[in-house]
């Protein structure tokens, strides 16, 4: 398999007052394509910062990243933009939801900007829909949800994408064990069958449990766990 991230000596130092935080310290590791890899770690410990790092939303102190061949720091911000649209999906604490879109409509967005046609559209937000047990949900605002079910939605978004890379920060965070269960499958289904990469950082151990590979981070280094 080859290898669709790569970091080398990768740092990121935030600058606070007259101290700095190494949030992420001299990383190096790879993920290889189409594997489900997690990175577990202390709230602090640098996880999310080192996935904004690998999807160019942040720029790093030191060291350089590699995704799917592409240097993606060395990339003008609209490359990166497109980068991002057509090759990474994000799965968010935040879920990143918009408030005056329904579920189907949050999730029809990115295929909105591939330019999809609408009937391909349809068929994939209600195959994510149903993926993620909210088809009766489908025309319901984010307000109008619960939190695990607005973070059902953003991780149907996702799926209905099929980006070749999701990085995603806690993604069953807010769900139920049967619910987090059937997500996990969901996405691990999808990987296996497009070839999908995916990364998550998460506390749960049945995320731990489906993942092929397992990374730890501790003060802002990264190991094999």
């Amino acid at each position: 398999m080859s290898a669709i991230i790569q970091t080398h000596d990768l740092g990121r130092v935030f600058h606070a007052g007259a101290r700095d935080v190494h949030a992420v310290r001299d990383v190096s590791f790879k993920v290889q394509a189409g594997q489900f890899t997690t990175i577990i770690g202390r709230s602090g410990a640098g996880k999310t910062t080192l996935l904004n790092l690998i999807a160019g939303l942040e720029k790093p102190t030191s060291g350089d990243v590699v995704v799917d061949g592409s240097r993606i720091h060395a990339l003008a911000e609209g490359e990166r933009f497109a980068f991002r649209r057509e090759k990474i999906g994000f799965i968010f604490q935040n879920f990143g939801l918009l408030p005056l879109l329904s579920a189907a409509e949050n999730i029809g967005v990115p295929l909105r900007m591939r330019h999809m046609s609408a009937r391909e559209r349809d068929e994939r937000v209600a195959e994510a829909l149903e993926w993620v047990g909210l088809s009766k949900r489908a025309s319901h605002r984010p307000y109008e949800l619960s939190g695990g079910e607005q973070q059902r939605v953003a991780v149907a978004r996702v799926l209905a994408a099929r980006p070749m890379l999701i990085l995603a920060d806690e993604p069953t965070g807010q769900l139920d064990l049967q619910t987090g269960r059937r997500i996990i499958e969901a996405m691990r289904n999808l990987a296996a069958e497009l070839g999908i990469t995916l990364l998550v950082v998460t506390h749960d151990q049945q995320v731990v449990q489906a993942a092929d590979a397992i990374y730890e981070m501790h003060d802002g280094v990264i190991t094999p766990a």
